[in-house]
């Protein structure tokens, strides 16, 4: 039989060890990032390039200073085939994101979902508690090389970690590019 001591070192174990960011590198799964236009992005599309995948909460403070370096590094980096993406997933997010680009300014896509999804593309357990920002890497051929919740050490030195990681990215040969960046769609809160 076990001791109550050994009982709430086992719950530890099994609620926050599994719980917190999924291994990698592995192979993203699709994703769609639902734009306020009724439009979505799908990751895929994005083959080819390195992408930069920002899960957000539009009331974060932390979320919003994050997009704005994002935005420089976006303009910065472009051209060497980054692509920045974000996805606000805080309560009524559908209806906040455009408010949130306003006041951030940034130019690069922003769009919307539920926990539940961002949550299994993440590969983590819905009893963790996030923090947010949460950045995921995606190398040119659609493999996750990092992904950092918001408080995680890699956010310690933000702009420094972030540049380092898109420079191993960017240097790494590209895969042919994939075909249909924009899906049509509902966009307003359909799966």
């Amino acid at each position: 039989m076990l001791r109550p001591g050994w009982v709430g070192l086992l719950i530890f174990v099994l609620l926050w060890l599994p719980a917190g960011a999924a291994t990698a590198p592995r192979p993203s799964p699709e994703y769609a990032v639902k734009l306020t236009t009724g439009q979505q992005l799908l990751l895929s599309s994005y083959r080819g390039k390195v992408v930069a995948l920002l899960f957000i909460s539009t009331d974060c403070p932390h979320c919003a200073d994050t997009c704005q370096m994002m935005e420089r590094i976006q303009k910065e980096y472009g051209p060497r085939g980054l692509q920045t993406l974000a996805v606000a997933f805080n309560p009524m997010a559908i209806m906040l994101v455009p408010e949130f680009v306003q006041r951030t300014r940034v130019t690069f896509p922003v769009g919307y979902d539920e926990r539940d999804p961002v949550l299994k593309y993440l590969g983590i357990s819905p009893m963790l508690r996030l923090y947010v920002p949460i950045i995921v890497f995606v190398d040119r051929k659609g493999m996750i090389r990092g992904q950092h919740l918001g408080d995680d050490n890699f956010f310690a030195a933000q702009e420094k970690n972030i540049r380092a990681t898109l420079e191993t990215l960017l240097k790494e040969p590209a895969a042919a590019p994939a075909r249909g960046a924009v899906k049509k769609g509902s966009g307003a809160g359909g799966k």
